[in-house]
């Protein structure tokens, strides 16, 4: 946007979409307080999502969120017109604003509290969330999913036929609607669409108008874990480790912009485990080399994570620090701890056992490791380790050689 431009307004070629996409909670938030129902809304702002798409770039309107109330209220009209079992609502919908200047509520908080609501599961929560407050289309949210689009359009439906008698006012779990947004950032990208982008994108939306430490710490995990990116992957497509990724890669602006979120949410003294697990990420980044990593700050930062959470995966990656901290003996030790089944419990043991000097016994754990592995790149990986462990004679040029 211009210097010069009025807020509000877009700004002059290319079509500003996240600008555009911002706007969706609250025009959303108004029809339902008008009276119309949820999905109903839902659906028109979509609609008018996608004629502005259209539109805009040829004849940018003055008022873009008057635009978009008006486009959106004229569909919810039409469909209430249209539907028989509609009639008492159509009585108060019927009378279309007069033209001018719209109040507008900012009701970005609740689009978020609603779509996120408790009696959702995950994957519901997910997906409405990006439709419903972020804008995409049916289409990119499936395919960043991987599934076919008429089942997300039914998983959409399903979702908002659940919350159809949630009042809008009603409060909301905003513990619940970081969780969702967590799960949108490390669900990754497929198809034309970054999740990870997007998270960040509605992270820093809500961010704007909620002023909560965990927010600050999620926004901040976030910010972190994105920056080492572009150092994530070779390429050949296949996965760096950190301990071998080029620094040099990393995302500055964005460590410093997360390092700063963590900072200020950490002054307010309100610990909750995004935080914690911000900071770790903000110790990698502090890192020039990853032998300069400090990870008995790391080990301390896990034993807080534990405490918040007793999650069994925090348990996993404490073990793991302390091998690096106290010694892998020390990490086979804090992993006995952990049960078998945690993800990449196996993958831990086997770089475990690979620094005790048990390299057959960690290029099997290696493969069982790749064997359970979800995702290709990380398989690919694994499997990696196993043959370089696996190549490697009982008695190598520099045994034989003492």
């Amino acid at each position: 946007m211009s210097p010069t431009a009025r807020p509000g307004t877009v700004p002059d070629q290319p079509l500003d979409e996240e600008l555009l996409r911002g706007l969706i909670p609250s025009t959303t938030g108004v029809l339902v307080r008008r009276g119309v129902d949820f999905a109903v809304a839902e659906d028109a702002v979509q609609e008018a999502l996608l004629a502005a798409l259209r539109r805009w770039p040829e004849d940018p309107p003055e008022d873009p969120q008057g635009w978009l109330i008006t486009a959106a209220w004229r569909r919810a009209v039409d469909v209430a017109r249209s539907e028989e079992a509609r009639r008492r609502r159509q009585e108060r919908v019927e009378a279309e604003p007069s033209p001018g200047p719209t109040a507008v509520r900012d009701d970005t908080l609740q689009m978020y509290l609603l779509c996120a609501h408790p009696s959702l599961s995950e994957s519901a929560a997910v997906a409405l969330t990006l439709r419903a407050v972020g804008g995409l289309t049916t289409r990119q949210i499936a395919e960043a999913h991987l599934v076919p689009e008429p089942t997300m359009a039914q998983r959409i439906s399903r979702a908002k036929r659940r919350i159809a008698g949630v009042s809008f006012d009603q409060p909301g779990d905003l513990a619940t609607v970081l969780r969702v947004l967590h799960l949108v950032f490390t669900t990754g990208h497929s198809g034309d669409l970054d999740l990870a982008e997007e998270a960040i994108r509605l992270a820093r939306q809500l961010a704007a108008v909620v002023v909560d430490e965990e927010l600050a710490g999620l926004l901040a995990l976030m910010l972190l874990h994105q920056a080492r990116r572009p150092a994530r992957f070779a390429a050949d497509g296949s996965l760096v480790p950190l301990a071998e990724q080029d620094r040099d890669f990393w995302d500055e602006g964005m460590i410093a912009e997360g390092v700063g979120l963590l900072q200020a949410a950490l002054a307010r003294d309100r610990l909750g485990e995004y935080q914690a697990q911000a900071a770790i990420a903000a110790l990698h980044a502090d890192a020039v080399t990853a032998a300069e990593t400090d990870w008995p700050q790391i080990v301390e930062w896990y034993d807080e994570l534990v405490r918040l959470t007793d999650s069994p995966l925090a348990r996993l990656n404490r073990a793991v620090a302390v091998g690096e901290a106290d010694g892998a003996g020390a990490g086979l030790v804090a992993l006995a701890a952990v049960e078998e089944s945690v993800p990449r419990r196996v993958a831990a043991e086997a770089h475990l056992r690979e620094r005790t000097g048990e390299p057959e016994r960690a290029a099997e754990l290696y493969t069982e490791a790749a064997r359970r592995a979800t995702q290709l790149g990380e398989r690919d990986h694994l499997l990696r380790q196993a043959a370089r462990l696996n190549r490697r004679s009982p008695l190598g040029p520099s045994d034989a050689s003492h």
